[in-house]
């Protein structure tokens, strides 16, 4: 059985997620303004200003950008970590 993690796989559904959670925040933002998430979005995502079409798929395709950056940090490192368990066990 093959328990290390895929790159790919967690490369992309963990970018999938951030791109939902994205959009979801920007429909809120619309419907209740009072809740949106304006201010948080702005400092995480470089160049995202409320709300344009350009500034829209800009933050999409940044939050897709930190799915794998968080991927390609996390998955190598549990890679390993599994590997030197299996190793002593």
């Amino acid at each position: 059985m093959k328990s290390t993690f895929s790159i790919a796989a967690v490369g992309h559904a963990t970018s999938l997620f951030f791109a939902i959670s994205f959009v979801l925040c920007v429909v809120v933002g619309l419907i209740v303004p009072a809740h949106n998430m304006a201010p948080a979005l702005q400092q995480l995502l470089s160049g995202f200003h409320w709300i344009s079409w350009g500034s829209f798929f800009l933050g999409l395709v940044e939050s897709y950008g930190y799915g794998w950056y968080a991927t390609l940090i996390w998955v190598p490192i549990y890679n390993v970590v599994l590997g030197r368990q299996k190793r002593t066990a």
